[in-house]
């Protein structure tokens, strides 16, 4: 059984800190699950294009406002609590957050820990970390 609290992983190794979000990584790689588990926050005003072409998303909206863009159709989806988008086709999307939003957020391969997304907004094959 695995035990972690929110506020005590914050203030470790598993909080990472990049351009307009950070992420707590609960569960990773090392964990042996199957999938990675994160809260992310996205800052206010955040715009961030990603393309995770190596990996699978789940995120589901805990609190906060904004919009997700299907960078493929130009679609536009709001976000807000209670919302879940699923990137199961390594879609290519912008999201931006009106208010700071809270994401409870799963990856498949899980990720090792203190990976940050490269210049095309994803991140590395199988997870590997970036030093």
């Amino acid at each position: 059984m695995i035990i972690r609290h929110l506020d005590s992983a914050k203030k470790s190794t598993r909080r990472v800190d990049s351009a307009g979000w950070n992420s707590v990584r609960l569960l990773l790689r090392d964990d042996a699950m199957g999938f990675s588990f994160h809260i992310t926050t996205i800052y206010a005003g955040a715009e961030l294009p990603m393309h995770y072409r190596h990996h699978l998303e789940s995120v589901y909206c805990v609190a906060g406002t904004g919009t997700i863009e299907d960078s493929q159709t130009g679609e536009v989806h709001a976000i807000e609590p209670g919302v879940m988008y699923a990137l199961d086709q390594h879609d290519q999307h912008v999201l931006r957050a009106n208010t700071e939003m809270t994401m409870a957020c799963v990856f498949n391969p899980p990720l090792h820990g203190q990976e940050v997304h490269d210049d095309s907004g994803t991140y590395p094959p199988r997870a590997e970390a970036v030093a």
